[in-house]
């Protein structure tokens, strides 16, 4: 497999707009960041608007459990496979690439990608499926982890980000990809809030529909499927839940993760510099669907992953939104939840105040708040302290284990 390079003319081009002091056209200027409280977090010369965004989402305590969030594989103590924490960098680490060299707005693109995953919950996708069929059956409303990561950010912890920032954080939608990303107008808060309910009342559908306002969240979500389509492999491996001389189809983009990162990014730049959109050419675009259909059938669907999800994880997901959802509703105040997570958002709120008592929000909110900000480490010793006598336990497969 041949690594591409940028071809020449573009690789010209690119080199002679910077030579001339180009400024892409199209790019988010720091000067258009909208926030919800124009006076609070003015921009300065030391902090530009979008660093802010930056170092706002790296301060706030849900940053840190990136590192005990699974990413695709639980059930593994083995410090080679990736963890959530991992993921978020290499989102950054690519689209800044993809973003550099279009001329887009860096700072913006890393603040995307630092918090878009800051709502998901323990245990990877499994758990943000579980999470979501338990607050529909008893609201009627979904849980999707990119809406989530929106309101940890915008409505718990009340931090005041760019709208710009919030968009690309519920716009990054990683599982759904296009062969053209052209950014959708986005008018203000309101607009914003108006997809962000949409997508609580109707789930996928309004999930599917969510585009970009900018750029730059456009290459932070082609970057996130960049980001895991080859390292999924990798760490397939490393797990033992494939064989290392498992065959993928070989095909343009590559069959690793090195190749498929430095080609992806060749073939968006490539067909995507000076224009108003992000693009893959069709042949590019075909590969990575059939690369993530592959992906599907060899890692995601192994019967291995799915049925002990199924059966440990999904039952006790049930019993601990059950449990924590009658202490909210009777107001336990002595109460894990109480004491754990209600504490920890007001005292996150002292200097954020927002006029609303959190105590006060709908207890399945308050749940789906606090089992979604756990960690998987987590997650486990609460239901093992609630439930000691539960039949339903995670074993995790010993880093000298044999299989």
């Amino acid at each position: 497999m041949i690594y591409r390079e940028l071809d020449p003319r573009v690789l010209s081009q690119i080199e002679e707009d910077r030579l001339n002091h180009e400024v892409n056209q199209y790019r988010a200027n720091d000067s258009d960041a909208l926030r919800r409280i124009p006076y609070r977090n003015k921009n300065v010369l030391l902090r530009p608007p979008y660093l802010r965004d930056i170092e706002t989402i790296l301060h706030l305590p849900l940053y840190n459990r990136y590192n005990d969030k699974t990413q695709v594989f639980s059930f593994y103590k083995n410090d080679d496979i990736s963890r959530r924490g991992y993921h978020v960098q290499l989102v950054s680490r690519i689209a800044r690439n993809i973003g550099r060299l279009l001329g887009l707005n860096i700072d913006l693109i890393e603040a995307i990608a630092l918090g878009h995953d800051i709502g998901h919950t323990p245990f990877g996708h499994a758990g943000e499926r579980y999470l979501s069929e338990l607050l529909h059956k008893e609201t009627g409303r979904y849980f999707n982890h990119n809406v989530h990561s929106t309101r940890v950010l915008d409505v718990i912890h009340n931090r005041n980000l760019s709208l710009q920032t919030l968009d690309g954080i519920l716009c990054h939608n990683g599982e759904s990809e296009f062969m053209e990303y052209k950014p959708r107008k986005l008018s203000d808060f309101a607009d914003f809030e108006a997809r962000v309910e949409a997508c609580y009342a109707e789930g996928k559908p309004a999930i599917d529909r969510l585009i970009p306002c900018t750029l730059e969240g456009c290459v932070v979500r082609i970057s996130d499927i960049i980001a895991y389509i080859g390292k999924d492999r990798q760490d397939a491996v490393r797990a033992k839940l494939i064989d290392n001389d498992v065959k993928f189809t070989p095909m343009a983009i590559g069959t690793t993760n090195a190749q498929m990162i430095n080609n992806l990014v060749v073939d968006i730049v490539e067909n995507s510099y000076g224009k108003n959109y992000i693009s893959l050419s069709e042949e590019t675009f075909n590969c990575l669907k059939q690369a993530k259909d592959e992906n599907n059938k060899k890692i995601y669907q192994n019967k291995t992953i799915s049925q002990k999800y199924d059966e440990s994880v999904k039952p006790m997901f049930g019993e601990l939104y059950y449990k924590l959802l009658s202490d909210v509703k009777s107001k336990n105040v002595d109460s894990i939840i109480y004491r754990h997570h209600i504490a920890d958002v007001d005292n996150s709120l002292k200097y954020y105040k927002t006029g609303k008592e959190y105590a006060d929000e709908e207890p399945n909110q308050i749940v789906v708040d606090y089992i979604a900000s756990m960690t998987d480490d987590y997650f486990i010793e609460l239901h093992q302290k609630l439930f000691p006598n539960s039949k339903y336990r995670i074993e995790y497969m010993s880093y000298f284990e044999e299989i």
